[in-house]
């Protein structure tokens, strides 16, 4: 591997770090994660955090087996165990055998869950349409026409 001689400075660097898609990408989703939450904790939800609206944001409706949700979240099967008896415990979520695999736990919405997606629903309405006022409804339709094809042709859109 060879290393190239860049002369950068420190400020150039930094301003480099702040500007990077990346970056963007990841301010972006924790403003609209922020705003989210913030929501729906004022609709009653207010003893979830991010990491549990991560995992039930990745519950399929018919539940899904603990296994698929850790390769979905990139995250362990324990620490997806440890979220689903939280939201278990919460009464978002059911625990109980898979049917296709005995072996496997699968975790279902409850009622409570049930009005947990239709709230996450409203709001994320809500929220784009916040970004809308922001953008103008063409840049709105360009940017998630762009998103797509990004995670599309780029081999990353299995979420």
């Amino acid at each position: 591997m060879s290393k190239k001689n860049i002369k950068v400075t420190h400020q150039q660097l930094e301003e480099l770090r702040q500007s990077h898609i990346g970056k963007l990408f990841l301010q972006a989703h924790r403003n609209f994660s922020l705003k989210a939450i913030k929501k729906l904790r004022l609709q009653g939800h207010e003893n979830l955090g991010l990491s549990h609206t991560g995992l039930l944001a990745n519950l399929d409706i018919q539940g899904t087996n603990m296994i698929t949700l850790a390769t979905r979240m990139g995250i362990s099967k324990q620490a997806v165990g440890k979220l689903a008896k939280e939201l278990e415990d919460k009464g978002y979520v059911q625990i109980t055998a898979d049917p296709d695999d005995k072996r496997a736990t699968r975790l279902i919405y409850t009622k409570m869950g049930d009005q947990f997606l239709y709230d996450a629903h409203q709001i994320k309405q809500e929220i784009e349409t916040e970004y809308t006022a922001i953008l103008g409804k063409k840049n709105m339709e360009t940017l998630r026409a762009l998103l797509k094809k990004l995670l599309t042709q780029s081999g990353s859109s299995e979420f």
